[in-house]
């Protein structure tokens, strides 16, 4: 869905609701877990949060509070959405003067435990987005050296005329989402150790 304006708010949860028991536009389920099939390219970033797993249930939680969208040009529509296999969120982002309203369902839950814990999710591409593929966003701690990483991979092909004619552009916004993703988790993740450590000393 594309605009010169901003979608209303009425817009918005129209669009949600439209898009609500609409199929995938992909057939690769789960395809973010593993290599690229044919036709798709891949926007992969990872990134050490800390070590620990304190640091780990913050993640975690920060995963659930989609904090990895705290992006200043993306706006992240149903953000009261669960973490649970069916939601649906809409992603709205402004780019040289063009309003785009995205819209994704969660596919599968990750919730590992192990020498490797890891938690998040997969979603996937509706009718209504630029692209087709799916996204992952996986925070993970490896209790062999303790450190703790969160990870965003997507596969993802042209879904729309413009994404195709304007495919370098959209490449660059996505590698640049992946990465100030990484800094939405890690200041996150700060933050909460942060005011953990405060509540222990006021405690104390």
């Amino acid at each position: 869905m594309f605009s010169l304006r901003r979608p209303t708010e009425d817009a918005i949860r129209r669009f949600l609701k439209s898009q609500a028991a609409a199929p995938l536009s992909y057939t690769e389920v789960g395809m973010s877990g593993g290599p690229a099939p044919p036709g798709y390219v891949t926007n992969h970033h990872r990134s050490l949060l800390g070590k620990g797993e304190a640091t780990f249930l913050a993640a975690s939680a920060a995963i659930r509070r989609w904090a990895m969208f705290d992006v200043s040009w993306v706006t992240l529509c149903g953000r009261d959405a669960p973490i649970e296999v069916g939601s649906v969120v809409g992603i709205l982002v402004r780019r040289l003067g063009i309003w785009s309203l995205n819209a994704c369902r969660i596919v599968e839950i990750i919730d590992e435990s192990g020498e490797r814990s890891r938690f998040g999710f997969r979603y996937g591409t509706l009718p209504e987005h630029v692209e087709q593929g799916e996204e992952q966003f996986v925070v993970e701690w490896n209790r062999e050296d303790d450190t703790v990483w969160y990870e965003l991979k997507a596969h993802s092909r042209a879904g729309h005329w413009l994404s195709r004619w304007g495919r370098p552009v959209l490449r660059h916004y996505q590698r640049l989402f992946g990465r100030m993703s990484l800094m939405g988790m890690q200041q996150a993740v700060k933050s909460s150790r942060s005011a953990e450590a405060l509540v222990e000393r006021v405690a104390s």
